[in-house]
């Protein structure tokens, strides 16, 4: 009889410990899971063009779907909150890559699209890096979007990650540094090409060409040929010239969060 009440006190033990065991470890990974905050467009007018803009799918799936499969929890946020544009070009058949046809099939990552946080309720500080997906909407509101500049300036502030792909760098256009300079002055960057504007045919829609830009803020710019794939890092600040390098700029930015 005692034998068996020793047996089952041991082995109600042990339930106990692994129990515990499992919930320490669980919190643990709740405390080590990293948090990014990606920032999509509200904007979806071309100019005076009559035609719609807003973010480039690729440029929002590609890193998504590269850090969400890393275990990252990913909140998306945009200027006016709710439903964030996807710009009708990045939909049409021949900008389809693996992550944006997953992306079509993933009703939770669209309603996550289509119910955004409004960005003046996020905080740096709530966040452990920052990605901004491209596609022309950014030039005409994250660029002077006051909320945006501060976030950013923020998350420099605490030296986090900070990644911006394609015409995503638009958003830089104000942001200071903590010497009240330009954020990117003397600092390596990219992002869409002069000429890969022109070949879209968008150089005198477009508000300002984020080239240009870059440059005029004493940024030290550098490109690759239209459309090749080119990331640019210095410090915690990680650039992307085109759709082609949005991957390859979210394996930069886990890098870091690493």
């Amino acid at each position: 009889m005692k034998i068996s009440y020793l047996l089952v006190l041991v082995f109600s033990l042990g339930i106990l410990t692994a129990c515990n065991q499992h919930a320490k470890s669980s919190k643990q990974q709740n405390t080590d899971q990293k948090k990014v905050l990606f920032v999509l467009t509200s904007h979806d007018q071309l100019g005076d063009t009559g035609e719609k803009t807003g973010f480039w799918l690729e440029e929002f799936a590609a890193p998504y779907y590269n850090l969400l499969d890393k275990g990252v929890k990913i909140t998306v946020a945009s200027p006016k909150g709710g439903k964030a544009p996807i710009d009708p070009r990045s939909k049409a058949e021949s900008s389809q890559t693996d992550a944006t046809n997953r992306f079509n099939k993933d009703k939770a990552a669209q309603e996550i699209v289509n119910n955004t946080v409004k960005l003046q309720d996020v905080k740096a500080e709530d966040f452990d890096a920052v990605f901004y997906p491209g596609g022309h909407g950014p030039l005409w509101d994250l660029a002077e979007n006051k909320t945006s500049i501060a976030l950013i300036e923020s998350f420099n502030k605490q030296n986090k990650p900070m990644a911006f792909v394609c015409h995503a760098p638009a958003a830089l256009k104000n942001v200071k540094n903590e010497n009240g300079e330009p954020l990117v002055k003397g600092k390596k960057v990219t992002g869409f090409t002069n000429t890969e504007e022109e070949a879209v045919q968008l150089t005198n829609v477009v508000p300002f060409l984020v080239e240009d830009v870059l440059k005029e803020n004493g940024g030290i710019y550098s490109k690759a040929a239209n459309w090749n794939v080119n990331v640019v890092e210095d410090g915690n600040l990680i650039t992307g010239q085109n759709p082609a390098s949005s991957n390859k700029v979210a394996e930069k930015l886990y890098e870091l969060l690493e």
